[in-house]
């Protein structure tokens, strides 16, 4: 019996070696980002069992086999429709930048949208501003309202936007509502999905939560996009979520979130609607692709381009993440970042560090406090190498900013729902508007010099005599951070 409870043993620790090396092999097989190998093995050989549990539940890009298959059928209709805005009068190519340019190509070859010009964007920064302006265009909407939110959270301002979309379904606006499930969980378990639907509002929870959905897709990929469309000619994305930040994460210990968002009228709303009804149909399978809108805005500047890029299952790897590198290597004279959670990829430091050994003034505006403990630790770490390269770190102190924005040479910019991290660049369901427009990277660069103006900005010498400990959490987590 002792013999058989020996081999049994044996057995067992074979059976165990066995699945760590099919995982092992697996992990190198996907050729990913040599980071994110590194640190899923890591995981797999120091947590046992449940570095493997782990892998298999959160280590592939699963959006499950329902899903999956949905994409690939909707990729050519899609693909279609976004062919048919190259034929727009406001796709004028000849009008663009060099800087932009190159970004234009890229998206060209890589996700089929053109840029196009005339029109009208406006920077809202304020809750008060973002929120006010949409309640009165769904007060004004007449056909439709389509709103996409990573976050939903009831209470203040994001209580009357619910209470105005409920006036618009009673006056015969269609109003659709497609929100993440793990983002949103306290709006879904409030009377708000109850109260929607009462009134004829389509609320839809995008990527369920549940324990038995773990085995069959995902669970940390997230519809990290914010979208607001309304008639198809005027829409919204940034950084804000459908949240008044008076009522949201009060004891968080961080301050109010600061968001921006960015409204636009013109016929790059249409591109936004096109991606609020891919984001629709992969979730219910109901096709609804917009009218393309050829009118131009009535107050729009002249030759403006704003290139629309979508990323996350189903679109082009890295897109976004290309065009940030490619936008980081262009720049001539200055770069400025605003970033929540700032864990760039090692090809993303080294473009940084290279643009400030060229004399780039290179700036990256982060919060001095952060939700995420895991975040700020890897986040620190990086800092060293990108002080000795001169690059100039700005803390915020007044509130935890959530602006996700890049201007590059005070003329161009990106600004969107992308933060710089792994999950975002890599992952999640964003979006980016690349804006080739300076009258509206101006008032961005104003906003900029506003966060600075109430940041702590970061003495290389100050921060290389901080506390060896510190050092210490700030590697440990380094080493995971190509999966935060």
């Amino acid at each position: 019996m002792e013999n058989f409870y020996q081999l049994l043993t044996l057995l067992s620790v074979l059976l165990y070696w066995l699945v760590l090396a099919g995982v092992v092999v697996r992990v190198i097989s996907k050729r990913r980002n040599i980071g994110v190998s590194f640190a899923w093995m890591l995981i797999i050989y120091f947590v046992p069992f449940v570095g493997v549990i782990a892998y298999l539940m959160f280590g592939e890009l699963n959006l499950g086999k329902t899903r999956a298959k949905r994409a690939i059928d909707m990729y050519l209709p899609y693909k279609r429709w976004f062919a048919q805005l190259y034929q727009l009068p406001q796709h004028r190519p000849e009008k663009l930048s060099s800087y932009a340019q190159s970004i234009s190509a890229y998206c060209n070859t890589h996700v089929g949208i053109p840029s196009l010009s005339d029109n009208e964007m406006t920077l809202k920064s304020s809750p008060e501003q973002i929120l006010s302006a949409i309640i009165n265009d769904i007060d004004n909407a007449t056909h439709h309202i389509y709103m996409e939110f990573y976050i939903w959270h009831p209470g203040g301002l994001a209580d009357d936007v619910a209470n105005r979309l409920i006036a618009a379904a009673k006056r015969g606006v269609t109003v659709k509502l497609l929100i993440d499930g793990a983002g949103s969980r306290q709006f879904f378990k409030s009377q708000w999905p109850k109260r929607l639907r009462k009134a004829n509002i389509q609320v839809i929870e995008a990527l369920k939560v549940s324990p038995l959905r773990m085995f069959f897709r995902r669970l940390d990929l997230r519809l990290h996009r914010k979208i607001v469309t309304i008639d198809n000619s005027i829409g919204y994305t940034g950084s804000m979520n459908m949240v008044d930040p008076k009522c949201f994460k009060q004891d968080a210990g961080v301050g109010e979130w600061i968001d921006v968002m960015v409204r636009i009228e013109g016929p790059s709303v249409a591109a936004l609607s096109c991606i609020h009804a891919w984001d629709w149909e992969v979730e219910t399978n109901q096709r609804t692709l917009p009218d393309i809108q050829s009118q131009s805005a009535a107050n729009a500047q002249p030759d403006n381009q704003i290139q629309v890029i979508p990323s996350g299952p189903g679109m082009p790897e890295q897109i976004i993440h290309q065009v940030l590198m490619q936008s980081i290597y262009q720049a001539t004279e200055s770069i400025v970042i605003t970033t929540p959670y700032f864990v760039p990829s090692e090809n993303l430091q080294n473009a940084l560090i290279a643009a400030a050994n060229r004399g780039v003034n290179v700036n990256v505006i982060i919060p001095r406090h952060n939700d995420s403990t895991m975040v700020k630790w890897a986040s620190r770490s990086f800092f060293n190498d990108l002080l000795n390269a001169g690059v100039n770190i700005y803390r915020f102190k007044g509130g935890l900013l959530h602006t996700k924005s890049v201007v590059v040479d005070n003329s161009h910019c990106l600004i969107g729902t992308v933060n710089l991290d792994m999950r975002s660049l890599w992952l999640n369901f964003e979006v980016t508007l690349a804006v080739d427009e300076r009258a509206f990277t101006q008032s961005l660069i104003t906003l900029h010099q506003q966060y600075m103006a109430d940041s702590e900005k970061l003495d290389r010498q100050r921060w290389q005599r901080r506390p060896y400990y510190k050092r210490v959490i700030e590697q440990v987590f380094y080493l995971f951070s190509p999966l935060l």
